[in-house]
């Protein structure tokens, strides 16, 4: 909405500007050239984000601290809070990290920004820095004509860091140029009016540009050329810090409660952080000088001084924030809820868990799973038997004995749970498999057939319920003992896959699963043999005897596709690893 309701006026502001100044138009280049960099360096570590990237924070989430050490971290790496921030809501989306690591990860990202203030400091300023720029560019082309994502990635991170580095060149030079014409330093404001005036010319600047780290490198150029004094851009890097919580407020209107709480912890950690900046901002100035005499940062660095001082407030708001983060934990969990009508909707897919490969995978994984407590209770049901006879260390025999008397129509409740779930698993794989490798859309192919195969159990345990619901309120014992021994069957299997799932891919709650798979496989023998004699001795009827033939195979069939969706879920195959998230997913394990 602000996005379209902005575009207009900053067209025909950008386009007057370009037409009048020619100096203008330099600087606007740069800006443009800069952000163009910024997202060839976020497709080229997109490239990674499935393996080393996801194996670093997936690894290194597990306490707070260690968290915002990550976050900063990967952000100094890769340039782009953005690319962190997706990162984070992916996890915390596939449960494979709690919402206090998530917080401690935003926060490292808002000290890993500072990076780029420092590049453009330390480098920008102080070479010729286009002189690097057009080798990465000419080499980063030459990578991304192959056809290996490795190479790819290398490619649009050479291309990214080349724009960067000709941006801050063209807004450098067009400064410089700039001055000789025009000093926009005389037009500065004195005083705290000035200040906040500054702060909302760089809140807005952010929002238009769309990028914190453009701006700074804007303010950097501008300050060290001269056109701005020092306060004056100490201001704007304050508001440039606000003007990026707009965003990712903005960008959360439309997300699930995930997205939400970790937007607001944006919001609040910038916020207090500017409060501080601004009240204490004579004494983080004098604490700036402090510093810069014992690092060899002269007076006449102004650049590099204002990238001390915004690193400064930054992790200055980290210290504040980190001992609170478990109230404001609460907090944020406490104000956005997950909905119980999601609860036979997808729980760990959406928009933004899907655009990481790694976290996608563990989140296709856990919602087939989501998908099978589904199944697994309208199963149940169609059995005739309550959920905790099944799931407990209760004798089954004894459940057997007694039939729920409640009949259900599992049409219905394939519409309710289970349909809308599978269409949305489908949905998100296909668009998940769009940033994935072969081996990754392999594993994801391998969901959509566990997937199938819950689907299909579905349809035949429809038509074994028929007779379920029918033979056992007869008075004939035969049939009942047989029929219970149908449902026995699916019980005793459904809860060998229980502990399997409480222990993913332990040998001994394997070695049960393919047992029963051998079993199963000469269901059909023994039930043939149990009914031959039966009707040979007459204890049950010839229509009997064709309903048992048939529903014998029913069983077996259902038994088939529950142990093929368990063996991919939760078997010790290489389907169920993602890469290097198998630690995390352990931690997350299903309960019943």
């Amino acid at each position: 909405m602000l996005k379209r309701f902005l575009i207009l006026p900053i067209i025909l502001f950008v386009g007057y500007g370009v037409l009048q100044s020619g100096d203008f138009a330099t600087i606007a280049s740069g800006i443009a050239i800069f952000i163009v960099g910024m997202f060839f360096m976020e497709d080229g570590f997109k490239c990674f984000t499935g393996g080393i990237l996801s194996k670093i924070l997936s690894k290194t989430t597990n306490t707070i601290p260690k968290a915002i050490f990550s976050g900063f971290l990967a952000t100094a790496i890769v340039q782009s809070s953005s690319l962190i921030s997706v990162i984070a809501i992916s996890f915390l989306s596939a449960e494979l990290i709690s919402l206090g690591p998530a917080v401690g990860i935003i926060f490292g990202a808002n000290i890993g920004t500072t990076a780029t203030a420092w590049i453009v400091a330390v480098f920008g300023m102080k070479i010729k820095i286009s002189a690097f720029a057009l080798p990465m560019i000419v080499f980063g082309v030459l990578f991304t004509f192959f056809n290996n994502r490795t190479y790819k990635g290398i490619g649009n991170i050479l291309l990214g860091l080349g724009f960067i580095f000709l941006g801050i060149s063209y807004m450098k030079e067009g400064f410089e140029t700039l001055k000789s014409g025009i000093e926009l330093s005389q037009y500065g404001m004195d005083g705290f009016l000035g200040i906040l005036t500054y702060i909302f010319v760089g809140a807005v600047a952010t929002i238009i540009i769309q990028s914190s780290s453009a701006t700074m490198a804007l303010i950097i150029t501008a300050v060290a050329t001269g056109q701005i004094d020092y306060v004056s851009s100490i201001s704007l890097a304050i508001g440039a810090n606000l003007g990026t919580t707009v965003t990712a407020v903005l960008g959360a209107v439309t997300s699930n409660a995930n997205g939400k709480r970790l937007a607001v912890a944006h919001l609040i950690f910038n916020v207090i952080t500017a409060l501080i900046a601004v009240i204490f901002m004579k004494y983080l100035m004098q604490m700036v000088d402090l510093i810069s005499g014992y690092v060899g940062i002269t007076d006449q660095d102004i650049a590099m001084k204002l990238s001390l001082f915004h690193t400064i407030f930054n992790s200055l708001g980290v210290l504040v924030l980190t001992p609170v983060v478990h109230q404001l934990v609460k907090l944020l969990e406490k104000l956005f809820v997950v909905q119980d009508d999601r609860r036979w909707r997808p729980r760990y897919l959406d928009e933004e868990v899907i655009k990481t490969p790694g976290p996608a995978i563990a989140a296709l994984y856990k919602e087939a799973g989501h998908m099978f407590d589904g199944t697994s209770q309208i199963i149940i049901q169609a059995l005739r038997l309550h959920r905790h006879e099944v799931f407990s260390d209760c004798n089954i025999d004894d459940a057997l004995r007694t039939v729920k008397e409640t009949d259900i129509d599992i049409d219905e409740l394939y519409e309710k749970r289970i349909k809308f779930l599978y269409s949305d698993i489908l949905k998100y794989s296909i668009l998940a498999e769009k940033n994935m490798n072969k081996e990754q859309r392999h594993k994801v192919y391998k969901i959509k057939l566990a997937s199938r195969d819950m689907i299909e159990a579905i349809k035949d345990i429809r038509e074994l319920q028929k007779n379920i619901a029918g033979y056992m309120a007869r008075d004939n014992e035969n049939i009942k003992n047989e029929y219970n021994f149908l449902r026995k069957d699916i019980a005793q299997l459904l809860r060998i896959i229980a502990c399997l799932r409480e222990n993913p891919g332990e040998l001994d709650r394997v070695t049960d699963l393919e047992t029963a798979k051998e079993q199963n496989k000469g269901l059909d023998i023994v039930a043939a043999k149990r009914l031959s004699v039966l009707l040979r001795d007459g204890k049950i009827t010839e229509s009997m005897a064709s309903s048992l033939l048939n529903d014998g195979t029913y069983t077996s069939q259902i038994a088939e596709k529950l142990i093929k969706s368990a063996d991919i879920l939760w078997g010790n195959s290489t389907e169920n690893d993602v890469d290097s998230l198998r630690d995390s997913l352990s931690r997350n394990k299903p309960h019943h």
